[in-house]
């Protein structure tokens, strides 16, 4: 990846330091855990990684069954909830 753009951001230092604390335990730098949180929050995400994902949960083999099924097994019946 190549890093070619500079943004400065102002942090209280309460913020800074747990991002120093954080990175230290990580051991990382506070900029690569300010980019990977860009990451999760804005879903800067290449398409080849949401592709990946994509076919993660395809593969998974979970016990889903029929909308109506899931719901009548998730929702209580209205007579049940109003005497």
């Amino acid at each position: 990846m190549e890093l070619s753009k500079k943004t400065t951001i102002l942090f209280t230092p309460e913020q800074h330091a747990h991002l120093v604390r954080t990175a230290q335990r990580r051991r990382t730098s506070i900029g690569d855990l300010i980019r990977k949180a860009c990451e999760a929050q804005y879903g800067l995400q290449s398409d080849t990684d949401r592709l990946s994902a994509v076919a993660a949960l395809a593969d998974l083999d979970l016990p889903v069954s029929t909308p109506g099924r899931m719901k009548r097994e998730s929702v209580p019946p209205p007579d049940s909830l109003m005497p």
